[in-house]
């Protein structure tokens, strides 16, 4: 008789990575141990990105300046339109 079920036993019952597949569906691998994500998910040595990481700066589209003067171009352009509307 195989050992396999005696021997997959603590595997099994370890802790599950918290991760989201592409799926939708929860990761099934074993979680690094001290942390809550699978290897491939973040939970190994050295993962995530590099401190002051230029990939993640931001692009400046949503910044609250810049958020305030397309509020303000509308706000023009709605006066305008009401503008030539009245002209008509």
């Amino acid at each position: 008789m195989s050992d396999h079920i005696r021997t997959t036993g603590p595997m099994l019952a370890s802790p599950r990575c918290g991760a989201k597949t592409r799926s939708r569906g929860a990761c099934r691998s074993p979680a690094v141990h001290g942390r809550k994500r699978c290897r491939m998910h973040g939970g190994a040595q050295g993962s995530g990105a590099p401190k002051a990481n230029q990939n993640a700066r931001k692009h400046g589209l949503f910044t609250r300046d810049v958020i305030a003067e397309r509020r303000q171009i509308q706000a023009l352009l709605g006066e305008a339109r009401k503008l030539l509307d009245e002209m008509k």
